[in-house]
């Protein structure tokens, strides 16, 4: 091969070539790759994680350390103060984790869209706003690396 990876194969042993049309990855492989022992789904104020629950007790039963979380979580999301984000927090035999912090939910931004603090008391019978077109496609367009789809035709 011309790109050097035959000649570098001896290097890295577990490893394999991934080739996209734009890009060549290399992917490694870790022989010891830890299993995963499950899922936590939360939603946390944005840079306002503490231990308190749900977020302590959540991650206590796992035995993940709630300190590194909180602390993590809080410098990655300190844009975004006071908004409330879902996580996804995927715990490792090994007690290591990693999270997957995505789009708040749809009703917090058409909350937003609309400056509203809070929604119909009486759904369906008081309206509390309006949305126009416009600002649906933009509410869609922000959710976007959350959804399934490649564009929004």
């Amino acid at each position: 091969m011309k790109n050097g990876f035959a000649s570098s194969r001896k290097r890295y042993k577990n490893c394999f070539k991934k080739e996209n049309k734009k890009h060549t990855y290399l992917l490694f492989i870790n022989k010891k790759m830890a299993a995963v022992k499950g899922y936590i789904k939360l939603q946390i104020p944005g840079g306002q994680a503490n231990p308190a629950p749900p977020v302590g007790p959540a991650l206590g039963q796992y035995g993940v350390p709630i300190q590194d979380f909180t602390s993590q979580f809080n410098d990655q999301t300190k844009d975004k103060m006071g908004v409330k984000l879902p996580v996804v927090i995927t715990v490792f035999e090994d007690r290591t984790f990693t999270f997957v912090v995505k789009q708040p939910p749809m009703s917090t931004l058409v909350k937003n869209k609309l400056n509203l603090k809070k929604g119909s008391g009486v759904p369906h019978k008081e309206k509390v706003g309006h949305l126009s077109f416009d600002q649906c496609k933009e509410i869609a367009e922000e959710k976007m690396p959350d959804l399934n789809s490649k564009d929004l035709a």
